[in-house]
């Protein structure tokens, strides 16, 4: 249950029989007499049980456990599933107990219910937490991690849960604006992904459509109002269309079912984000599907397809032969259809296609019931094992495990060969580096570099789907190099890699990383112009007791420099004191800042501290010349007098560049200047000045100004710079 729609108190009523009628006939026909009595029990116990509570809606909170139990009975679940569902709140929402339901109903169900509910308690200590540090995002993180960890020993609690949340979009409209916003955005960056993780793909697309109404609900109206307009002209085409294949696939002799298949909303969308395109220029919105008897048939219909109309290049996919990670099978392609038109065919057998709709669902067969073993539910789940073998790993807390679910398990996956033609499948964007330390953790250590389909490459190469990667590794043991975990450089991009990394510096001994972990965090908060930052306070804000501990963590790769110095830059804010109350802004001034509580004045940056967007920054009111823009730490606002006179300001949104001046001290050499300019190029950054000065010891300054659009940008570039062969250091040049 979601803590925002739960039960509220309301006046005694009588529990209207739709909820139980509605039951009633979702477990008619797939339940045992014996099993519909059971069923009938939870669902007369969790009426008691919630007695007059309603929900938000107003109605009676039965409705809810019930949507839930019939979304459940679709996928064809047990009845120990659909008990736990009906109970899921009671021990929660209830005086009921644990124990109460342990007696009632056995340990297993128990134990189901217990897996599946939320950590209301801990979000509502969250509300005392603001003095300790605490945050929304902490307790949700916990909860997204215990629910991995209760799957690992009983599916059926994610499911339950996917469920409970599908029923709880269904109804989000009767929450605030700001809950119903959060509650979209966990569903489409956890529970959406996951679901089609697991291959229920009859959840996954239901839960982005909703998501994605509350999210964007302006885009969703749009395309929702524009695919009904063409609705009638779309169901003629495509009874035409299956009407010709259904008398061509029975003429081969091909037992087939062709239906068309709904296009989703969200799935439009981000079609039309990838391609670039307004709506009007998405042709292929026309799909069908074909369900047929066997795995040859599938290939023959794919043929006679071909055959009918012309297939569009580059748009075919054999997922029979490689199944998707969740299992998923199927033949897709897309033809040029009657009239021209594109039109996409999924085809499929009839195992392939319940395997798709309820995934993991359809494989499930509880341990203590099932006769032998089921392979294909064991293959499913593979990744989940693996996944909670590599967290195991994983040194930081609950928010670091969502963060690499997000980045290693729901991110789009990319299928790569070995050498030996074995498939491994990577996030996308993932590295050769990434490939070798998925092969074995030694092999990533020992990497020397890497060849894709015989071709050289450097380690920090995006790999795509179907490319043959052989790692070339050293003979001799060898250290990892610590730029790989530097996060602007790009060699390492899934959780498991950089973790096996940290590992291996962690070995090593603890003053030296102690030493290193100083070091790397004043030349990074240098380089940025935060030198004068307390690192007592850095510890304090990554909630680390003692200042060693911290710097040995940065010392041995736990905490990267760059990641912390972005992470102050985002949460330093002007101190109240120095600000005065705003008014209603104005419009982003051509400068892109936004200034609060003068009216409409001039802007223009400070040129002794020369920000850039998304630093903290705030405003001086000038005599004459409108208000200067500085970093809120810069010196020279510390030392005005006249405090009265800061105002705050914020960056607006502009596609401006702005103009940073970096010093480069390295050792002079040939050709240094080239590649100075070439990294500057690669990253698409103008250089507007550059001026080079050498010294006696045969080392050189390079003093440059380059237009930055914005601090990232500016991270980024500094880390390439300090990587070019003979550079010493590479700082921002403040006046």
């Amino acid at each position: 249950m979601e803590p925002a729609i739960g039960a509220i108190a309301a006046p005694p009523t009588a529990v209207d029989d739709g909820p139980r009628r509605e039951l009633r006939e979702k477990i008619e026909g797939l339940f045992t007499p014996a099993d519909r009595a059971r069923i009938e029990r939870a669902y007369v116990f969790s009426v008691r049980a919630h007695g007059d509570q309603r929900r938000k809606s107003g109605e009676p909170y039965i409705v809810h456990p019930v949507a839930v139990a019939v979304i459940l009975g679709d996928l064809r679940m047990d009845a120990d599933v659909l008990i736990a569902a009906l109970l899921h709140d009671v021990a929660e929402d209830t005086t009921t107990t644990l124990a109460d339901l342990k007696k009632e109903f056995g340990a297993p169900i128990a134990a189901l219910v217990d897996g599946v509910t939320k950590l209301r308690a801990a979000e509502e200590r969250l509300g005392e937490s603001g003095q300790r540090g605490g945050s929304r995002d902490e307790v949700a993180a916990e909860s997204v991690r215990k629910m991995f960890l209760a799957m690992a020993d009983d599916i059926r609690v994610v499911l339950i849960r996917l469920a409970d949340r599908l029923h709880n979009m269904r109804t989000l409209d009767f929450l605030a604006p700001a809950s119903r916003r959060r509650i979209a955005q966990e569903t489409m960056d956890i529970f959406a992904p996951l679901a089609s993780r697991l291959g229920i793909w009859q959840i996954k697309w239901e839960l982005e459509d909703l998501a994605f109404r509350h999210l964007e609900p302006e885009t969703y109206r749009d395309i929702a109002r524009r695919l009904q307009s063409r609705r009638a002209q779309r169901e003629r085409y495509i009874a035409q269309v299956s009407s010709q294949l259904k008398q061509v696939l029975a003429q081969a002799h091909i037992a087939a079912e062709v239906a068309g298949r709904p296009k989703h909303i969200y799935s439009i969308w981000r079609k039309m984000q990838v391609r670039g395109v307004e709506f009007a220029n998405i042709y292929d919105l026309l799909a069908i599907r074909i369900i047929v008897e066997t795995d040859l048939d599938c290939y023959h219909a794919l043929g006679i397809v071909h055959q009918l109309w012309r297939p569009i290049a580059g748009q075919f996919d054999d997922y029979i032969a490689n199944p998707k990670d969740s299992m998923y099978q199927s033949l897709h392609t897309t033809v040029f259809g009657p009239e021209g038109r594109p039109l996409e065919v999924q085809i499929r057998t009839r195992d392939m296609h319940v395997s798709a709709e309820y995934g993991i669902a359809a494989h499930w067969r509880y341990k203590e019931g099932a006769k032998g073993r089921d392979v294909k539910y064991e293959q499913k789940i593979a990744w989940l094992r693996q996944l909670l073998d590599w967290q195991s790993d994983v040194v930081g807390g609950a928010e670091e495990f969502v963060e690499s679910l997000k980045a290693d398990v729901f991110r789009d996956q990319v299928y790569v060969f070995t050498p030996r033609g074995e498939i491994r499948e990577l996030p996308a964007g993932s590295t050769p580096l990434d490939f070798a330390y998925r092969i074995h953790t030694d092999i990533g250590h020992r990497c020397t570099g890497a060849r894709v389909n015989n071709r050289l490459v450097g380690l920090d190469t995006p790999l795509h789907n179907g490319d043959i990667v052989e790692i070339q590794t050293s003979k001799t043991p060898k250290a990892p190099s610590r730029d790989w975990l530097n996060p602007h450089l790009n060699y390492v991009r899934t959780a498991h890699a950089r973790e096996k990394i940290r590992q291996w510096f962690r070995r090593q001994q603890r003053e030296e990383n102690l030493a290193r972990g100083r070091e790397f965090l004043e030349k990074e908060l240098a380089r940025v112009g935060l030198s004068k930052t307390s690192h007592e306070d850095l510890a304090a804000l990554f909630k680390f007791e003692r200042l060693d501990d911290f710097l040995v963590a940065i010392g041995c790769g736990e905490l990267s420099p760059q990641s912390i110095a972005m992470r102050l830059l985002g949460d330093q804010q002007p101190a109240p004191a120095t600000i005065v109350t705003p008014r209603p802004t104005r419009a982003p001034s051509p400068g892109g800042v936004t200034v609060a509580g003068v009216g409409d004045l001039l802007t223009r940056l400070a040129p002794c501290c020369a920000p850039v967007p998304n630093e903290p920054i705030v405003g001086y009111v000038t005599r004459g010349t409108g208000v200067t823009v500085h970093r809120d730490n810069c010196p020279n606002i510390a030392h005005k007098d006249e405090r009265a006179r800061l105002i705050a300001v914020q960056w607006g949104q502009t596609r401006s560049l702005y103009p940073i001046k970096i010093r480069v001290e390295a050792w002079d050499r040939d050709g240094l200047m080239r590649d100075v300019a070439a990294v500057v190029a690669d990253e698409r950054i103008n250089m507007s000045s550059v001026l080079s000065q050498s010294h006696p010891d045969r080392t050189c300054t390079i003093t440059a100004t380059l237009e930055i659009a914005d601090i990232q940008a500016f991270g980024r570039i500094l880390a390439r710079l300090e990587g070019i062969r003979g550079v010493l250091s590479v700082n921002r040049e403040t006046n």
